[in-house]
């Protein structure tokens, strides 16, 4: 099947047929700090639900299972689905609009949130705020990767990254102060303005924010795709073509007219269905949650189709992809890391309340600080240490993995099993300077591995893998296991310190995967363009 776009040295790439800015120079420092911006907002709103947990479990009556599905898979799925579709539609258009958009959407979404009254309410709007951050990351990444060269790639990436940190910091500040000050200014419920209980308010709060940002990234200049590496892609004639295919590609029940359109076999997919659909039966029979494993296979499925109609709409960027066993061990090992990461931190704020008895005010400033500081510094220190390890051996970032599997576990533990909540406080701060040092090593990886056109695609696929198995099954297995420890009459605060410890097994199999990707990778960088070339991909070196 023919690919959309070649590699050719045309300086076309910014909107209206403009030539975008050249890779490199002061403004690349601008848009960079722009970047960071939206991640921070992208993460305040999402964080934001760890330090709301106890109230809205308390208001809604639902359980900790509940709250991991909804701060995870009820976000995840729909984040993973909808990233591969606008991630390709960032690879043929305006990258920056596509931001801008996403931003304005994710931003409402969370400010309605606040006028949720229910459970399914809730949970339908955070599924609205998965859907537009989904677009911020692969074309974040794609921007940064031509804005820089790629000896840089993981100290931008990762100072990017920052953003993670510093926005799930900052929500938790933001919600433990809303929380404690609105229980204060209105200790009696039905005083409050329309009903509004603290929650709510700190919904609004961070949402109606992100509706402004959304203008200043509408003003950045797009940069001229592969520039950073000397390989400029031609405009693509149809983005929203590409936009309709790939959306049909993830919605079901299109996604069979897609995977027939495009030639692939139905009968795969429709066993692939039934499957998925037997074991998301069994899951939901041994667990009595039906929405959890319902929705994680819908997810798989809809992926499955998706790399489906891959294989024959644009081979090349499906070999580029998935014939790199680096890329698809690397894409592995990570989300692993994720799992303990996402799981860890959000359950983090009830662990110390239930625990330690901490207020939310309390824990909003010195947890988050923690966050933010100890994210900051790992996540900066991760790309830099990845990138200085990388001119020395190609295997260099990947060792950085390695480093946050023997130092996060211990701390994690000593942090869950203090006495001492001022220490646990500092443990917290500590770990997450190990624990987010891997976080830019990956993108960067998945980068080096493709053609400038596939990027977006290539960040897509690792966030994908990074959302399901770190977010969508992190928060709410270790939320489950809390649950059952609680059955088997343990209290509540012991049963979600051994729950949250209990998933640190986790990082065995991650050391397992990066070996794999550390085995391969040597000959898969080394040979991309000599496999993009088998692919069909046409390989011109520009003169601009």
């Amino acid at each position: 099947m023919a690919k959309e776009t070649s590699e050719q040295p045309l300086p076309v790439s910014g909107e209206n047929g403009k030539v975008g800015p050249e890779s490199g120079g002061i403004y690349s420092h601008w848009v960079l700090f722009v970047l960071v911006l939206v991640y921070i907002f992208n993460f305040i709103d999402r964080n934001i639900l760890s330090i709301l947990a106890e109230d809205i479990k308390a208001d809604l009556g639902v359980s900790d299972a509940e709250m991991g599905f909804l701060y995870g898979t009820a976000f995840a799925v729909f984040y993973a689905v909808f990233g591969i579709p606008l991630a390709r539609f960032a690879d043929v258009w305006v990258r920056r609009s596509l931001v801008s958009a996403g931003l304005l959407f994710w931003s409402v979404m969370t400010a309605l949130s606040g006028l949720a009254r229910s459970f399914p309410v809730l949970a339908m709007f955070r599924i609205g705020v998965g859907i537009g951050e989904a677009s911020a990351s692969p074309s974040a990444y794609s921007m940064l990767s031509d804005y820089y060269p790629p000896r840089l790639r993981a100290t931008v990436i990762g100072i990017y990254s920052s953003g993670v940190y510093i926005g799930g910091g900052v929500g938790l500040i933001l919600g433990g102060l809303i929380l404690d000050n609105w229980a204060s200014a209105f200790p009696a419920p039905g005083d409050a303005p329309f009903g509004l209980k603290g929650w709510h308010v700190a919904f609004m709060a961070v949402g109606l924010p992100g509706i402004l940002l959304a203008g200043l990234v509408r003003t950045l200049r797009e940069p001229m795709r592969g520039a950073s590496e000397g390989l400029i892609t031609a405009r693509h004639p149809a983005p929203f073509k590409v936009l309709r295919t790939e959306l049909a590609a993830v919605i079901p029940p299109f996604t069979i007219w897609s995977v027939y359109r495009h030639g692939a076999s139905l009968g795969i997919n429709l066993l692939a269905a039934i499957a998925l659909g037997l074991v998301a039966w069994w899951l939901s029979y041994v667990t009595g949650n039906i929405l959890q494993w319902v929705a994680l296979a819908i997810a798989i499925y809809v992926t499955l189709s998706w790399m489906q109609g891959l294989s024959r709409r644009d081979s090349a960027s499906f070999g580029m992809l998935f014939h790199s066993k680096a890329l698809v061990f690397t894409t592995l090992a990570f989300p692993t890391m994720a799992f303990v990461a996402y799981g860890t931190s959000f359950w983090t704020a009830p662990f110390l309340m239930r625990v330690h008895e901490a207020s939310a005010s309390d824990i909003g400033w010195y947890v988050g600080i923690g966050n933010a500081m100890g994210g900051l510094i790992g996540v900066v220190l991760g790309g830099v240490l990845g990138d200085r390890l990388k001119l020395k051996m190609v295997n260099g970032r990947l060792l950085v993995g390695f480093i946050t599997i023997v130092t996060t576990a211990p701390l994690i533990l000593w942090m869950l099993y203090t006495e001492d909540i001022s220490t646990a406080y500092w443990l917290n701060f500590a770990y997450h300077i190990p624990a987010s040092m891997w976080v830019s090593i990956a993108p960067a990886t998945v980068n080096d591995l493709v053609m400038p056109r596939m990027r977006a695609t290539a960040g897509a696929w690792f966030l994908l893998m990074n959302t399901i198995i770190g977010l969508a099954l992190g928060p709410y297995l270790m939320g489950r296991l809390s649950d059952y420890f609680v059955s088997q009459g343990a209290d509540s605060g012991s049963a979600l310190t051994d729950a949250i410890a209990s998933a640190q097994v986790m990082f065995i199999l991650t050391a397992i995967l990066l070996l794999l990707a550390m085995r391969y990778l040597p000959s898969d960088e080394a040979s991309r363009l000599d496999r993009a070339k088998a692919l069909g991909e046409t390989i011109e070196k520009s003169s601009v």
